[in-house]
């Protein structure tokens, strides 16, 4: 864990590219403490029906969801939080220029007993110097 989905109006991809977003998360995921590397999942999905404010079709969005396994403390994951919210409003500066977008990102814990997981990236990870 961390998994981050990300939500996004399909109105905004002709000014952020999408590819470029994940990674950018992943890579500011990458540098908290509290983050095993391993464990780091970035995912985007783009939402085709939508509705925003005044009801403007220009508007859009960006919905960041962080899910990690409980028992972090408030002030680590409020730190991460604060980290990866200003990646994501950094890397989207240069679009909110000239759109109208809204970014919003929400971090929960995922309770262990009813988290199952199994994987082999770990052994399949190149070494970092």
């Amino acid at each position: 864990m961390p998994h981050f989905q990300i939500e996004y109006s399909a109105n905004i991809e002709d000014v952020v590219d999408i590819d470029a977003l994940c990674d950018a998360i992943r890579v500011s995921a990458a540098n908290v403490q509290t983050f095993p590397l391993a464990g780091i999942r970035v995912r985007a999905v783009r939402v085709e029906h939508f509705a925003i404010a005044d009801g403007n079709p220009t508007h859009g969005f960006i919905d960041l969801s962080i899910r990690l396994r409980e028992g972090r403390p408030h002030d680590v994951k409020l730190d991460a939080l604060t980290v990866i919210f200003s990646a994501l409003k950094n890397f989207m500066a240069k679009a909110m220029e000239t759109r109208s977008i809204a970014l919003s990102a929400e971090m929960r814990d995922i309770d262990n007993v009813f988290s199952a997981k199994f994987g082999n990236i770990r052994d399949n990870m190149e070494d970092i110097a």
